[in-house]
């Protein structure tokens, strides 16, 4: 019979950020493991990385907001100035 390989789906950008940090902040962290015990420190690890995610998406939004905002500003002040210079032209 044929083998069918199975593909692992992708995780979204978020996750895979959340993932990166859960695994930087663990090794860190390791020598803590026989201390706090390997469930608690799994579980402090697993909250860091949702907290500093999160920001981390406030943060890009941001941004992207004022990124935006400051396109649309440049692109206001170009046409502004062709207006001037078509006025000053017909005078």
């Amino acid at each position: 019979m044929s083998q069918q390989e199975t593909v692992a789906p992708e995780l979204s950008p978020k996750k895979k950020v959340r993932k990166e940090i859960g695994e930087k902040v663990a090794g860190a962290l390791a020598d803590y493991k026989q201390e706090l015990g390997e469930k608690t420190l799994a579980t402090y690890v697993r909250n860091i990385s949702k907290l500093i995610s999160r920001d981390l998406v406030k943060i890009n939004k941001k941004r992207e907001k004022t990124a935006k905002k400051n396109g649309e500003k440049k692109a206001g002040k170009t046409r502004k100035a062709r207006k001037t210079t078509k006025a000053a032209a017909k005078q």
